[in-house]
């Protein structure tokens, strides 16, 4: 009996020590694991441009009570496209006609620009609210490792404050996080997901809580209250091409949530079908006239 109160008290400190070290696994080292699971040092720094293009389908999940061009556009398909070089970005979501034509966020590694308004054209409540936190495209975030300048490859430029939480079920399986607060906005925290067997970048959550009186924020009535406003990207169907290995499917989700009134959420479903690396870029890529 003591033999075997032994053993139990061995593995039961077996099973302890490692969900400890799990747990413990400092942010820092996350981030060094997952560069390597996209590819070498050496790999990853012969790579100065990526062109990727493929197939969208947009649905509209929650419609909420307040009326926009994405949501008379109701569910659709279209094209996307996201080009990159360096740290300057161009991301396109594009459909072919109705009274809401899609989204292009820009940053020339100076500056956002988005989409110009016109009498036919108008951003969702989706591209509002990145226009009021353009650090995600400043810094990198939006789009994950599908861009050049994927900010977990430029921590030492945004030096924002990485935390360890550990590990987390999402969909029924653990994975491990790491939380980070920008210094250009400390209101929105930012969660990322990676796999615990090979460290590679399966989703970010954003999150922000909008109070009446603390600042802007978009769509934004003064009778709803509160407002949480989430972004969600899972990424999955990695492949490998020329020592770098990235994401195929991207899924990109929206949603606002007012203290009083109806939530109004979103998704892009995206495929990649060309990814092209190092390929001549005009500088007029990354601005908008």
């Amino acid at each position: 009996m003591r033999s075997i109160a032994v053993v139990c008290l061995l593995l039961t400190s077996f099973s302890l020590s490692g969900v400890a070290a799990a747990d413990d696994t400092k942010p820092e080292d996350i981030v060094a694991k997952h560069l390597d699971s996209i590819g070498t040092a050496e790999a990853r720094a012969a790579v100065k441009s990526r062109g990727i293009q493929g197939s969208l389908s947009f649905k509209i999940l929650a419609r909420g009570t307040t009326s926009g061009d994405e949501a008379a556009t109701g569910d659709a398909t279209g094209m996307w496209g996201y080009i990159s070089e360096q740290r300057e970005s161009n991301f396109v979501m594009k459909f072919g006609s109705a009274a809401w034509r899609g989204e292009r966020f820009v940053f020339d590694g100076d500056k956002t620009n988005f989409a110009v308004f016109t009498s036919s054209h108008r951003p969702s409540s989706f591209g509002d609210f990145v226009r009021t936190q353009d650090f995600i495209l400043k810094e990198g975030w939006l789009g994950g490792e599908l861009s050049t300048g994927w900010a977990l490859e430029n921590l030492d430029r945004s030096r924002g404050k990485l935390d360890p939480v550990g590990l987390k079920k999402i969909d029924g399986r653990e994975l491990q996080c790491i939380e980070y607060v920008s210094k250009a906005n400390t209101d929105m925290t930012i969660k990322l997901y990676f796999e615990p067997e090979t460290y590679r970048h399966v989703m970010t959550v954003y999150s922000l809580v909008w109070t009446p009186g603390t600042g802007h924020a978009s769509g934004v009535h003064a009778d709803q209250g509160q407002i949480r406003y989430t972004i969600e990207e899972r990424f999955s169907e990695f492949q490998a091409d020329s020592g770098i290995t990235l994401p195929r499917h991207y899924d990109l989700r929206f949603i606002y949530e007012p203290q009083r009134g109806a939530t109004r959420s979103y998704d892009w479903d995206m495929t990649a079908e060309k990814v092209l690396t190092n390929i001549g870029l005009d500088p007029a890529n990354f601005q908008i006239k």
